[in-house]
C-alpha cells in the first residue's frame, strides 16, 4: 500500500459550519492511537465500541446521532464504522461496548455490512488513519430513516438537522 497518496480532507470541513460542543472519552484521546480493544477482529482487536460522553450542546437539542468515519480508507469515499441513530436528547453518554442502545436508538449498517460498531482495521503498513467520532445534536427528535438506510443517506439527513457537532479524532495504524 502506497503511503504517498494525499491526505483526505476532514469530512466536516466540506459541510456548512455548525457550532461545536464537547465530547470526551475515557477510552480514547484526540490525536492518539486507539487501544486494540476498539479495533476490528481482522487486525486482532475486540471490536468494542469506546465510551463517549458529551455536554454543552444547544438547549434546543431534541436528539443525537453518533458516527465514526475513517476519511483515510483507500476507497475514494472513506469508511463508515458506526452510525447510532435517534438517541433521545436525554442521553449524553454511551458506555464502552454499549448494547443494547438506549431510548430506542438503532444502528444502520456500517461499511462492514453490520448494524453495530465496527472497529478500526486500516491496511497493514498504511499510514495512521484518523477515526472521526462525531456526536451530532439535532433539531428533531428522530431522523426519518430506518435501519436499512445507507450511511450516505443518514449523512444527507444530518446535513439538514444538525444544530451543532462535537468530534474526537483518535488514530490507528497496523504495522506492516
Amino acid at each position: 500500500m502506497s503511503l504517498d497518496r494525499p491526505v483526505a480532507p476532514d469530512p466536516y470541513d466540506l459541510l456548512p459550519p455548525v457550532p461545536s460542543f464537547t465530547v470526551t472519552s475515557t477510552d480514547m484521546t484526540d490525536g492518539q492511537p486507539l487501544d486494540d480493544m476498539f479495533t476490528h477482529p481482522s487486525v486482532g482487536g475486540k471490536n468494542v465500541s469506546p465510551q463517549l460522553s458529551w455536554s454543552g450542546f444547544p438547549a434546543e437539542t431534541r436528539g443525537f446521532v453518533v458516527t465514526c468515519f475513517d476519511p483515510d480508507a483507500p476507497t475514494g469515499s472513506g469508511f463508515w464504522h458506526w452510525l447510532v441513530v435517534n438517541l433521545p436528547a436525554t442521553v449524553t453518554e454511551l458506555e464502552r461496548g454499549v448494547d443494547p442502545l438506549p431510548g430506542g436508538a438503532f444502528c444502520v449498517r456500517n461499511d462492514y455490512g453490520e448494524r453495530n460498531y465496527g472497529g478500526s482495521a486500516p491496511p497493514p503498513g498504511d499510514r495512521p488513519h484518523r477515526y472521526v467520532f462525531a456526536v451530532h445534536a439535532l433539531d428533531v427528535d428522530k431522523l426519518e430513516v430506518g435501519p436499512d438506510a445507507s450511511p450516505a443517506y443518514v449523512g444527507f439527513n444530518l446535513a439538514f438537522h444538525t444544530l451543532a457537532r462535537a468530534t474526537i479524532r483518535p488514530t490507528y495504524q497496523v504495522k506492516g
